[in-house]
């Protein structure tokens, strides 16, 4: 028992020995959330409960693996799959009660689990069957509505109720032929493995009452990213006991585009009377400093708990705000602060809020010779859209490119297909189909006037923009997928910008060659490039957060919506923050090129939210923050009187 208890400050320690009733556990960025979980867990088994009576929820299967493992060594016991047997994904445990009730939603044991190729390949089927054009309907614009739908309980008559435009109705009919082809397949797919669940605990009360008397206790980690149908999972499965805990941080809720709730958490007390809220304030991770400017921020949220980070790791240094004077000032300035700060590269993260922004850093780290890595990302110039671009480009340059030629010659798609490539690359313009050659000769004029504009010295970024419009390429990016299309089409933006640096596309290219070969540097000491939503649960002694201006952070989408979605680039911003361990770096540029042009942007109203103010030296809060700019010249890129805020 003492062994459960040992490192535990009083806050955990309640939230271990509190072993009955509702119980939210609200913890802050860094107050060793999972350490109190796990802890929690084996108290309860200390204390007689089996572990087959504990269902422990968590979000990723990484998150399942390492909570059993600490488990096992806090209690001594033999790491085996038998051990905690309900602890892991709302997926995994979703499936394992499928697998015993199967006859009693109307599947075999052995049902298929689809995956999101599987599930969009019967998507095409059935808007084959239905005679629906993927011109249309794009496949995946399907996909992500009928996962919507299901995501949120809904069947394809539901979905036809609510469908007003044309478009929406044909989509409800491609859920319901989907779901007739997927049923004949005995499959089901991702989001099914929830609402079969979730229906079958709403329709058969003598099965929910058998499984929540088998769960005693229910753990979920991570409840701020809880989508509605997890959430009524939760709910019919808690029993009369009502042995619920719950762990989570609102402030770091930054997933409602896949659906999460984060009122969900906020909502706790109104949904379990009588529950005990521990507050885990301590901080682990970072300087006081540090979680003092990202409470500033997170605090002009007004949704969201109260809370007050505090640590004993000191005051630290102060977070330094850094105005720059564009995009490539703003590389320039982190990569050589890392230069000039004497400690290993792995120490560093650069943090983003969209993939695109990372071209300019990879660039200024190749010039200052930065090893570098990306993570949950593909390098800039690896990038598809990147590859086909810069592909058409060589083939301007050089038409004798075959490698290019065979790569672009159908993207976008002209249906030019294997057998009439190969007749192009014979010389066999003859042997076409009339189509087939008016279409390979509408993409020949096309190469024929770039390759003259370019002769005529063009810039190069002219060159892909006129490139970009007569292929139509971003209707092409456009599949369905608004997201991922989004991104893409930023990515297609940034590579004119950078191209625009340039005055030949020859010098261009040779650049571009240079950054697609460069050495993949994981597994060596590397600074670490990132989105803010993948550097959650991460933490690292120095970051820089880039990139702080009106419409990049936050980001133009949320300023067109509701006062909730700026909220969420509130908390992004409060969690990229909070990624800091001992320094920490905030900057913006006073120009950037975006949107397919070059923007003078506001400095980002989260830097406000601090005190900042970038346009004079009146001190806004009374805490002696100096507001100077900051204006260094190329022969000094690190000046040693940089604003800082303390």
């Amino acid at each position: 028992m003492t062994k459960i208890f040992e490192g535990l400050n009083s806050a955990q320690k309640e939230a271990v020995e509190t072993l009955s009733g509702p119980v939210l556990i609200l913890a802050g960025a860094g107050s060793g959330k999972t350490k109190t979980l796990t802890h929690r867990i084996a108290n309860l088994i200390a204390n007689g409960v089996l572990p087959g009576e504990i269902l422990a929820l968590t979000f990723t299967n990484k998150a399942a693996r390492e909570m059993r493992e600490r488990l096992a060594r806090l209690l001594d016991r033999g790491n085996s799959f038998n051990f905690m047997p309900w602890m892991g994904t709302f997926h995994a445990i979703c499936v394992k009660i499928l697998r015993i009730e199967a006859e009693n939603v109307g599947l075999d044991k052995n049902f298929v689990i689809y995956d999101t190729d599987d599930r969009l390949a019967l998507i095409k089927r059935a808007m084959k069957a239905l005679d629906i054009s993927d011109k249309h309907v794009k496949p995946k614009a399907a996909e992500a509505a009928i996962s919507k739908a299901k995501n949120e309980g809904k069947d394809p008559d539901e979905m036809m109720a609510d469908a007003y435009y044309p478009n929406q109705r044909d989509i409800a009919a491609i859920y319901e032929k989907y779901e007739d082809m997927r049923k004949d397949a005995d499959a089901v797919d991702f989001d099914d493995l929830l609402l079969y669940v979730a229906r079958m605990l709403k329709t058969r009360k003598d099965i929910c009452e058998k499984w929540s008397k088998r769960f005693r206790h229910i753990l979920i980690d991570e409840y701020q990213d809880t989508n509605h149908i997890q959430y009524q999972i939760v709910k019919m499965l808690v029993n009369d006991e009502c042995n619920i805990c719950c762990v989570g941080d609102d402030w770091q809720s930054i997933y409602s585009w896949r659906g999460a709730d984060f009122t969900n958490i906020l909502n706790f007390e109104r949904d379990f009377p009588g529950a005990k809220v521990i507050k885990l304030e301590q901080n682990y991770r970072s300087t006081q400093n540090i979680l003092d400017a990202a409470q500033k921020v997170i605090t002009k949220n007004v949704q969201r708990s109260d809370k007050v980070l505090f640590t004993d790791a000191g005051k630290g240094d102060p977070v330094t705000v850094h105005q720059a004077r564009d995009e490539q000032d703003e590389a320039r300035f982190v990569a050589s602060t890392i230069r000039k700060m004497n400690r290993p590269l792995s120490d560093f993260a650069v943090l983003y809020r969209t993939n695109a922004q990372s071209q300019v850093f990879e660039k200024a780290f190749m010039d200052y010779r930065l090893p570098y890595k990306l993570v949950g990302g593909v390098r800039f110039y690896d990038r598809k859209e990147i590859k086909d671009i810069v592909a058409y480009l060589h083939l301007i340059v050089n038409p004798r490119d075959i490698i290019s030629l065979t790569r672009v010659i159908n993207v976008p798609t002209r249906g030019i297909g294997e057998k009439s490539v190969q007749r192009i690359l014979e010389g066999d313009i003859a042997g076409l189909t009339a189509k087939t050659a008016a279409a390979y000769e509408k993409f020949a004029k096309i190469m024929a006037e770039l390759r003259e504009k370019n002769a005529n010295g063009a810039n190069p970024a002219d060159i892909i923009e006129e490139l970009v419009r007569r292929i139509d390429y971003r209707g092409y990016l456009n599949d369905g997928d608004k997201l991922k299309a989004e991104e893409r089409n930023e990515n297609v933006t940034a590579l004119i910008g950078e191209a625009g640096t340039y005055e030949t596309l020859d010098d261009f290219l040779a650049d571009a060659a240079l950054m697609s070969s460069s050495d993949e540097e994981a597994g060596k000491d590397a600074v670490t490039l990132m989105t803010l939503h993948a550097a959650k649960g991460l933490e690292f002694p120095v970051v820089f957060l880039v990139g702080l201006e009106e419409g990049l952070l936050p980001h133009v989408r949320s300023m067109d919506e509701s006062a909730e979605d700026v909220e969420e680039e509130r908390r992004l911003t409060y969690v990229g923050m909070t990624r800091a361990m001992q320094d920490l770096f905030l900057s913006f540029a006073n120009s950037r090129f975006m949107f397919g042009g070059r923007n003078y942007n506001f400095p980002s109203r989260f830097l406000t939210d601090l005190g900042y103010n970038p346009y004079g030296t009146r001190d806004l809060d009374g805490d002696g923050f100096n507001d100077d700019d900051d204006d260094f010249g190329a022969d000094d890129p690190f000046p040693d009187d940089l604003p800082v805020y303390d």
